[in-house]
């Protein structure tokens, strides 16, 4: 085992992270851009998943290259916009404020 599948070990704890942020946000909102990004980081996160996979049965730069493709298709996901003045560390928390698209 080489360093390269811990890059791997942190590059999908990475997509799970920003997986999770996205359904965090969704679920404080409920806006459609980031239902989408939730649902599609579920296929991602496996394909993260499948990439250490591959690092650990000494694949190392197939893992890689997959756990590269799902950090930038989970990047190319259009969101909208919810964070107005927000600290860096709220941001990356996902800490939006809570409006919910059908509420009454």
């Amino acid at each position: 085992m080489t360093y390269l599948v811990y890059v791997a070990f942190f590059g999908a704890a990475a997509v799970i992270f920003l997986w999770l942020r996205d359904a965090r946000i969704y679920y404080r909102t409920g806006l459609p851009g980031y239902r989408t990004a939730a649902y599609q980081g579920v296929v991602y996160g496996a394909l993260a998943m499948f990439g250490v996979a591959c690092g650990v049965f000494m694949l190392e730069l197939l893992g890689l290259g997959l756990i590269l493709a799902a950090l930038y298709l989970q990047g190319r996901i259009e969101r909208e916009k919810v964070w107005r003045g927000e600290t860096s560390f709220e941001r990356v928390l996902g800490s939006a404020s809570i409006r919910r698209a059908n509420k009454k």
